[in-house]
This record gives C-alpha cells, structure tokens and sequence, in this order.
C-alpha cells in the first residue's frame, strides 16, 4: 500500500472532528464517478496484491473491514449532523429577528448540509466496496451493530424549518422498509459433502426466486446471522436489489431471545414465512405463522425441499 494510499485511508477516521463554517464554504465533496473510481482502485490493488499469498485467507477479513472504515466514516458525520440538528432547533427558538442572530442561524444550516453532503460521500464509498466485498466474498456485508442505510441529499433546503423536516423525512424513509415483507429463517447447518451443499444452496435460491415472482415489490425480513444460511438469503437480496430488514438477537433476553424476534418478524404481517432447517426457535416462528394464518414456505425437508417430499419418498 503506498504512503498516499495509506494517509487518504487514515484521513477516513478524522469524521469526529467537528468542522467550521469557514472551513467547508464553497467546497462540494468529490464527483460519484471518481468516489466509485477510487474505491474500485483501492479494492483491486489491495485484493490482488493479496491473491495467492499467504494471507489470502484473510481477504475476508479485511474487505468487511474496508467497508466498515466508509460505513463508520458516514456514521460520525451523520452523527454531527444530528448535533447541529439540536443546535438548529435552539437557535430557531432564540431567533429574534437580529441580523446576527439570522447570520448565526444560516451559518449553521449550511454547516449541517455540508457535512451532509460529506456523509453521502462516503455512503457512496462505502456501497461501491460493500458490491466489491459480495462478488469477492459471495456474502452480503452487513455492519456489526445498527443499519446500513443511506439518507442522501436533498437540495433546496432554505431554512431552519425546512431543513430539520427535510432530515426528519429522509431519516424515517432510510429506516423504513417499501412493500411486502417475506420473513425468511433457518439455522446453521453442515453437509456431508460438496454435492449436497451445492443442491441446497440450488434450492434455497430456487425457492427464494419463486417467491420473488410472486410478491415483487418484496423486502426480506431475517434475523441476520451472517454464519449460517441466513447469509445466503442475505447475499441473494443485495444481488437482487431487495432491500432487507435484521432483527438482531435482544441477548439481555437469555434464552428467549429468539422467540421475541420471531414475535417481532411477524408482526409485519407478512406475506411468506420462508422455512428451511433451523433449531427450535424455528420450528415455533412456523406453529405460530400457522397459527396466525400466515403463508408458510416450508423447506424444512432434506436438502432444502419441502418434507412432503421426505414423506413420499419414504412411502
């Protein structure tokens, strides 16, 4: 890695610093073609320098890595933004018509759309590496904690008002999922050989398209456990452009964590409940989908078919 390389990559973790006025006036962030155009390069050159090697078996590692270093990077200045969001509201509720108390109001307004706009920079920056990290990995990226979400950029925000509601709208569009929820659920399993995976995987994503047909405007709903075969699930949605929904494990729960996800997923009411192999916390989300009157996809069988399948087999 050279030494400019090495300097732009540390200059990612500066995000906490808290810019002046003065500091981003006039400035705008990098065109999207030479953000994607950057990042692509970093990828290629640090990945290929890699292959072959022996740390190859750590691309992984860092490419889920390198992404998160534009995740994090994003979430520090939306984080700054929420601070000036605050200060915004004060000063919208102090203003008393003075010229210096307007020129610190819009002083403040512009600050928060710069830095904005710096966040969706490195959203930018961070989705390219994410679509580099699947093709290279085969597995959706998905950060360790919290969403991935991109609010973007609105323009023509004129005022203290507009802008807080201008933010208020994105924030709750970015963490709002559009369309028909289909939960899917299954555990970690193993296979007896290489031919047997490749089968289930082949059902999986042949069921998953199936559903796909029937519900297009679906977003998938899982618990986002990127070592079992949620993870196939979750790779099939970025490819497909689907967007999802995790609902992570609530571990101050103990044990019955899982059933309140399950609670949680089916609560959206959704149009499937996708099946495959899992533990007993999925085997009680498909009595109570049943039980609700909800659509179950059961592929429970061996191999990721339907057990009806099983049954007949063994007549």
């Amino acid at each position: 890695m050279s030494t400019s390389l090495a300097a732009a990559l540390a200059a990612l973790e500066l995000g906490h610093l808290e810019p002046r006025a003065e500091d981003l006036s006039g400035m705008a962030p990098p065109p999207t073609e030479a953000l994607e155009q950057t990042v692509t390069a970093i990828w290629s050159d640090l990945f290929t320098t890699m292959g072959n090697t022996s740390i190859e078996r750590d691309i992984e590692d860092l490419g889920w890595g390198l992404v998160n270093l534009f995740h994090r990077a994003a979430a520090k200045k939306h984080g700054l933004v929420d601070r000036l969001t605050d200060d915004i509201r004060l000063l919208l509720a102090e203003q008393d018509g003075s010229e210096i108390s307007t020129a610190n109001l819009e002083e403040k307004i512009d600050l928060a759309k710069k830095v904005e706009e710096s966040a969706g920079a490195f959203e930018i920056m961070r989705d390219v590496a994410a679509a580099h990290y699947i093709r290279e990995t085969g597995r959706s990226w998905v950060p360790s904690s919290g969403n991935r979400i991109s609010l973007g950029v609105t323009a023509g925000i004129v005022d203290g008002h507009a802008f807080l509601r201008a933010r208020r709208e994105r924030a709750l569009n970015a963490n709002t999922a559009q369309g028909t929820p289909v939960v899917f659920a299954g555990g970690r399993l193993t296979f007896a050989n290489d031919e047997d995976m490749k089968t289930f995987a082949d059902n999986l994503l042949a069921t998953l398209n199936k559903v796909r047909a029937r519900v297009g405007d679906m977003y998938l709903v899982h618990g986002g456990d990127m070592k079992g075969i949620e993870r196939l699930a979750a790779s099939w949605a970025e490819q497909n452009g689907i967007q999802q929904v995790r609902f992570g494990l609530d571990r101050k729960l103990g044990d019955r964590a899982g059933f309140r996800r399950n609670e949680q997923m089916l609560s959206l009411k959704p149009r499937f409940v996708v099946a495959f192999q899992g533990n007993g916390v999925t085997e009680r989300l498909v009595i109570e989908a049943k039980a609700r009157g909800l659509r179950v996809v059961d592929r429970r069988g061996p191999l990721g078919s339907p057990p009806s399948a099983a049954r007949r087999g063994a007549g």
